[in-house]
């Protein structure tokens, strides 16, 4: 985990609105996760947290669930985190990001 990756993977309102969904520290679903965006871009989304390490997954059969990696980010880059949320909830960044019932026939992205 590195801060220009780190950084990098948190400039994009659309990751940073899953950083706030996922914020509230509940493991949610692939199919949980609502976005203006393709399925397919959403995972783009997803990989590109998972590999700054911001994310971590876990794949259940054909289902996936994803966690903010919350202590590793407290631990490395201590107090990013609250600050970062802070910010972008009072800037409204992200916002877009919601979400949902889980589809049944979602399949992994």
């Amino acid at each position: 985990m590195t801060l220009p990756r780190l950084l990098g993977a948190l400039s994009d309102p659309t990751r940073l609105g899953i950083v706030r969904v996922l914020s509230d520290g509940a493991e949610r679903g692939w199919g949980e996760l609502r976005a203006p965006v393709a399925k397919s871009t959403l995972s783009h989304h997803l990989k590109v947290l998972r590999e700054a390490g911001v994310t971590q997954t876990r794949q259940e059969g054909t289902r996936c669930f994803v966690t903010l990696r919350r202590d590793s980010l407290e631990a490395r880059f201590p107090g990013l985190v609250p600050a970062l949320l802070s910010a972008a909830v009072a800037d409204g960044v992200g916002a877009h990001v919601t979400v949902g019932d889980e589809d049944e026939d979602e399949v992994v992205g």
